[in-house]
């Protein structure tokens, strides 16, 4: 097996359908096939998001698949998982939250240097139709542009 160091495993689309106000690095717990499953880069936080349960700050729906070389001690694909956070990080989370129109959601799962399974959760706002337009523009704008730019070179 390769594992490779440099594990990123990001949410493409959030960026998309969100407005970022602020971001937050919290460790998360994984029993030991899913931090396998992790270092191998099968996993994915499309559609997964993060709610507050009892003072501590869950993720819901995050998709780690199953290591193949796990037995019957094989963890399940989509289980809730708490994430590690200090807390004052945690109280002004829930702050945001309780104000209408923000939502918590997992941006980017790695690996830190020392081996640890990190994840970026951010707080953001909904995004109305004609942002999203916009941000494609500017999308659209920009490749247009470093096209330009390579044909002059």
């Amino acid at each position: 097996m390769i594992f490779s160091k440099n594990i990123v495993i990001k949410n493409k689309k959030a960026s998309f359908n969100y407005e970022f106000i602020e971001t937050f690095i919290a460790g998360i717990i994984l029993t030991g096939t899913e931090i396998k499953s992790i270092r191998l880069g099968k996993a994915s936080l499309v559609d997964s998001y993060c709610l507050i349960i009892k003072n501590a700050l869950w993720i819901r729906n995050m998709y780690i698949a199953e290591y193949f070389y796990g037995t019957y001690n094989n963890h399940e694909m989509r289980k809730d998982r708490k994430l590690l956070l200090i807390r004052g990080e945690l109280k002004r989370i829930e702050q945001f939250t309780k104000k209408t129109g923000f939502t918590i959601i997992p941006t980017k799962l790695f690996i830190n240097e020392k081996g640890l399974a990190k994840l970026c959760i951010t707080i953001a706002r909904g995004k109305k139709i004609y942002d999203k337009r916009q941000s494609l523009r500017e999308r659209d704008d920009k490749r247009s542009m470093d096209k330009v730019l390579k044909k002059q070179l």
